[in-house]
């Protein structure tokens, strides 16, 4: 299983990037998927999640109304749009998978780097 994230890159404060992850060696469509990100000395911290069909979708507080997760199971590709970024957004971004009926992140991408200066 591949999971590979793209789409990072050094944004002003308010501005706009999407990432994106393609997976392969897995049937996407049975796969919840998820972002996660990490900051330079900081935990790991999860983002945003969506279901299987991709109708379903949480968020982190800290980016509830800034950032939207989705996905396209024709591509097998999950996608983060990030709008109205914030200094405090800077950190590696990676993506993950879980079989549909497991709590715990089975598979993960490398991450990409998103930089927001102010």
């Amino acid at each position: 299983v591949q999971l590979q994230a793209s789409g990072g890159g050094l944004v002003q404060a308010g501005g706009s990037l999407r990432l994106a992850c393609v997976a392969s060696g897995l049937t996407f469509k049975d796969f919840a998927l998820a972002w996660f990100r990490q900051a330079p000395g900081r935990e790991r911290e999860w983002v945003a999640a969506v279901r299987r069909r991709g109708f379903e979708t949480d968020y982190a507080d800290s980016v509830k109304g800034r950032f939207t997760i989705s996905r396209d199971n024709t591509k097998n590709t999950v996608y983060l749009q990030m709008n109205n970024l914030k200094p405090e957004d800077t950190a590696v971004y990676s993506c993950a998978a879980r079989y549909y009926h497991r709590s715990d992140w089975t598979f993960w991408g490398q991450g990409t780097q998103v930089t927001v200066s102010s």
